[in-house]
């Protein structure tokens, strides 16, 4: 397949999906853009997924909870494997495996990019790199990840 093979909907039917899961709708998950072994998701900033409690400085910046990272990780590099699917609407992709490297604390916007590394017959990989403001006002990566994920093809 090219990058022409992925229909110009394909973002829209995506970003539907996304509206239609409960936690992915709730942390304001967007799918930005999609090509044939890419994706591009961003979760906006908000203080309801932010570490910040009782006793934090207001001198610091809030910063976001590294389990929402994870999730735009491994959200994202499973998405980014459907369209090798056969049938990418009713072929399936499960999570088997998750590995995330903080780099450094997020304190903006996130926004993954993930990249198909390979998509097999049964299982797929892909390495996702996770971007955001930081406290001192750069934006820099923020985390990186990689998964595997199993590939159902009906």
């Amino acid at each position: 397949m090219s990058d022409a093979d992925v229909p110009d909907q394909t973002a829209d039917l995506l970003q539907r999906y996304v509206d239609a899961h409960g936690y992915l709708s709730w942390l304001g998950a967007r799918v930005e853009s999609i090509e044939y072994g890419e994706l591009v998701m961003t979760i906006p900033f908000d203080t309801k997924l932010t570490n910040s409690g009782p006793g934090e400085s207001s001198e610091m910046p809030a910063r976001i909870h590294g389990g929402i990272a994870a999730t735009l990780i491994d959200t994202t590099g499973g998405i980014a494997l459907r369209p090798a699917l056969d049938d990418p609407i009713n072929g399936g992709v499960s999570t088997i495996n998750l590995n995330v490297n903080y780099l450094r604390p997020a304190a903006g916007d996130l926004t993954a990019t993930a990249e198909v590394i390979r998509a097999g017959t049964s299982v797929g990989v892909s390495a996702v790199t996770v971007e955001s403001e930081t406290p001192d006002g750069e934006t820099k990566p923020v985390a990186t990840g990689q998964g595997a994920y199993r590939l159902f093809r009906p």
